[in-house]
């Protein structure tokens, strides 16, 4: 690495230096060459979303929000309803925006650190038959908690209804398929597991739910199927300005995530990264919020050390040795959060620790501890 420090958050993360050497590079959103990279990056995130035939990749302006955004609005018919699966602050989000764009929705709200239960939502499903699309977080980064997506998947299959999932922090990082999750839409961005900058989202979906969506659309800018069509009709060009120089990253961003052995390795070592850092955090003294089964390999959620912490000055002194890390979230619990994607490998998580302790020693957290951090070894 060489910024200033290493982000230990969900995204924006630490890039590689290839990436950011990409984006110096000056395009026109016109050369053919230009939108021949844009058709390659839709063609191999189809791919990485298990390459289920007749289905496609739609790149969208803005963060993964945007990208949400645009696929309830365009997925759920003005006659339809959405029903929310909801366990933290993104599942919350897609209720606002349902609520924001006059989308009837149905939430299905479990707790914060509570995993989304496959048989409440067939419950409900069965309550409400106007439901039509279904839409949950894979990793909820409120907490670090994985949803069950695979199986919540399976259920509304089952029910006849269209599945949204966002895997705005997981897809590139966690094994997954359109297949594997029985859905319609993956949405996801850009600056996240990719390991690129934020720029913009996309969306990769079956051909015949896109075509559904013709129409529909509450937003000009945020029209799936207008951009899809765009994109099919005239070879990877974006109905508005694109950000090209974010797009030339990313396609060197997938070039790595390749090199690196793709998503299965990828996905090896975020593991690894967790794993290291809760047993040394858990050495120093920390206890995290999630028991490890429920626990993603994305961000960790800890509880505050001691009732009168000061995230702060914690961040302050991380920041000051190298490391950049979030806030807390949840909203029944006090802590703080550390995420284990991007640029990140085992030896900056040994780095870490070593910090963390050197700054709970100053900030006397656990004065009748004597053991040091040690992660898994090396």
């Amino acid at each position: 690495m060489d910024s200033d420090y290493l982000l230990l958050t969900p995204g924006p993360l630490s890039t590689t230096p290839g990436v950011r050497k990409a984006m110096n590079r000056d395009v026109s959103t016109w050369d053919s060459e230009y939108n021949s990279v844009v058709q390659t990056i839709r063609r191999r995130l189809v791919e990485l979303a298990g390459n289920v035939s007749d289905s496609s990749a739609v790149l969208m302006q803005g963060s993964g929000t945007f990208g949400v955004e645009a696929t309830i609005g365009s997925a759920v018919p003005p006659d339809g309803e959405l029903l929310v699966v909801s366990n933290g602050a993104y599942g919350a989000r897609m209720l606002t925006i349902a609520k924001r764009l006059g989308i009837r929705s149905v939430p299905a709200h479990f707790d914060e650190t509570e995993p989304a239960a496959p048989d409440t939502i067939a419950n409900l499903l069965r309550t409400h038959p106007a439901v039509t699309h279904v839409a949950v977080v894979h990793c909820e980064t409120t907490s670090g908690m994985m949803n069950p997506v695979e199986m919540i998947g399976e259920v509304v299959s089952r029910a006849g209804r269209s599945f949204i999932v966002d895997a705005m922090s997981s897809f590139g990082g966690i094994p997954m398929s359109l297949d594997s999750l029985s859905a319609d839409y993956i949405i996801s961005s850009a600056n996240k597991c990719i390991q690129e900058v934020p720029g913009f989202s996309f969306v990769v979906a079956r051909n015949a739910a896109l075509d559904a969506t013709a129409g529909r659309a509450r937003s000009l800018s945020l029209d799936l199927h207008g951009q899809w069509q765009e994109m099919e009709t005239h070879q990877g060009k974006w109905r508005f300005t694109s950000p090209t120089h974010t797009v030339l990253a990313f396609a060197q961003a997938l070039d790595e995530l390749d090199a690196e052995g793709g998503v299965a390795a990828r996905f090896s070592r975020y593991t690894d990264n967790q794993s290291r850092l809760v047993t040394g955090m858990q050495d120093i003294g920390f206890q995290t919020l999630l028991p490890i089964a429920l626990q993603s390999p994305i961000i960790t959620s800890f509880h505050d050390p001691v009732p009168e912490f000061q995230f702060q000055q914690f961040y302050d002194e991380l920041k000051e040795r190298g490391f950049v890390i979030y806030p807390g979230k949840v909203t029944r619990s006090n802590t703080f959060r550390m995420g284990t994607i991007g640029d990140i490998h085992p030896a900056d998580i040994e780095r870490l620790l070593a910090a963390v302790g050197d700054v709970s020693a100053k900030m006397g957290f656990f004065p009748n501890r004597t053991s040091q951090p040690t992660g898994l070894g090396e």
